[in-house]
């Protein structure tokens, strides 16, 4: 009973430090953000190090239970290693580097393959291969965490392995009218389980395709290569002229191998991370004619998802066949105070932007915090902020590239 006591105590402690930091009614103050970042984020994914066999730990369940011998998503790693050098980018903390320094080495000597090129999908807890799929989606998440490596290390090793992935990517993951998905370990097309959702199996996806984009535009800023960035206007056609549904205002999501939209699928958390994502790529590309070209679209869509799916407080998943689902899930509500930020900083009279990002962090900060000492964010809550009990705090897909990214942003940004 002592121990539960102390347990109560020192959780409403916490809890009431986040209370004196965020407030009830702040503003988007990047000293909050870089609180953050320093004092929840960073410590959590800290403590996920693996000395013994590399890497970071993959697995922490609800009740913060760590699972060391769990796989290790390639995808997982790749995140945790942009996040430290970004981190680094924006805090000039040397430890930051050296943690980033762990998960590249963990990449290069264990999930790289030295044979048929690319990178695994998952390993073991001790390095060996798990899952050898090498799929587009995990390339490109590859090449943005080396590129970024490479702007902060001066390793030039970090950058021939992205641009030996891009190379990947361009020859062996495209055809003559896009990206493709999933394939074996020697490049064969195989389903894609992997990224296809809501009951469809995706030849072709928008989410692949984005990251591809985010990929490209960090291995271009840390290089001027024009091939990169010519690759990076074909992306950006296609967004255009395949995804972009016009009649909408809105991003179609899985797709056949025509890029025909096979779902009727409105996913608020892509278009509002899309629309800032693309922002910033335009602006790296600085091309009057791409400019031109997608500013419109990202305006459009930021417009119709404050109108259709923000609540005055958090962000819907998504809509299907004209469902709503209601889950406000953790990379979500990341993105919603990212993209409206940003629909504010472009075009400053969008003053219901600013208070739709500050409204989001706010509804961040009270539900999507855990405030259990040690912990970091819930993966989902309920509308009325309620957690989903039981759902994991740490696995292949819950990083802290989504979170980590909104309060890097926020700091370089404000």
């Amino acid at each position: 009973m002592e121990s539960h006591f102390l347990y109560v105590i020192k959780d409403k402690v916490r809890e009431a430090y986040f209370s004196f930091i965020y407030g009830e009614s702040h503003m988007l103050n990047k000293n909050e953000f870089k609180e953050h970042l320093e004092n929840c984020l960073i410590p959590f994914w800290k403590a996920l190090k693996d000395d013994e066999f590399g890497g970071y730990y993959g697995f922490v369940d609800y009740d913060l239970n760590l699972d060391k011998k769990a796989i290790k998503g390639c995808i997982l790693n790749s995140r945790i290693l942009w996040f430290f050098s970004n981190a680094y980018m924006v805090l000039n903390d040397e430890t930051l580097k050296d943690y980033a320094k762990h998960a590249y080495e963990f990449m290069k000597k264990n999930c790289i393959d030295k044979t048929n090129g690319g990178i695994y999908w998952s390993m073991t807890y001790d390095g060996k291969p798990d899952d050898t799929m090498k799929h587009t989606y995990n390339q490109a998440f590859a090449i943005y965490a080396l590129s970024s490596y490479y702007d902060i290390s001066g390793d030039k090793e970090a950058l021939d392995y992205a641009y030996s992935l891009y190379n990947i990517i361009e020859t062996k993951c495209k055809d003559e009218i896009g990206y493709l998905e999933a394939a074996d370990k020697e490049f064969n097309i195989i389903s894609n389980e992997a990224l296809s959702e809501n009951g469809v199996m995706a030849d072709r996806t928008m989410n692949t395709l984005l990251h591809v984009y985010e990929a490209y535009t960090e291995l271009y800023r840390v290089t001027k290569n024009l091939d990169v960035k010519e690759k990076l206007i074909e992306i950006i056609d296609t967004f255009a002229d395949k995804v972009y549904n016009k009649d909408l205002n809105r991003q179609e999501v899985f797709f056949n191998n025509k890029w025909e939209s096979i779902i009727d699928l409105h996913s608020y958390g892509h278009d509002i991370e899309t629309a800032w994502l693309m922002d910033k790529g335009v602006d790296i590309i600085d091309d009057p004619n791409v400019t031109a070209k997608m500013y419109p679209i990202t305006k459009s869509l930021t417009k119709k998802i404050y109108e259709v799916a923000f609540d005055g407080n958090s962000l819907a998943n998504e809509c299907e066949n004209g469902v709503v689902d209601e889950r406000r899930i953790w990379w979500v509500q990341a993105e919603t105070v990212l993209g409206f930020m940003n629909g504010y900083l472009k075009d400053n009279t969008k003053t219901e932007y600013m208070e739709a990002a500050e409204a989001c962090w706010r509804f961040i900060t009270k539900y999507v915090v855990d405030k259990r000492e040690g912990s970091e964010w819930y993966k989902e809550v309920r509308k009325d902020g309620t957690p989903y009990e039981g759902l994991e705090l740490v696995e292949p897909w819950k990083c802290p590239y989504h979170n980590g990214r909104m309060c890097i942003e926020v700091i370089k940004r404000m």
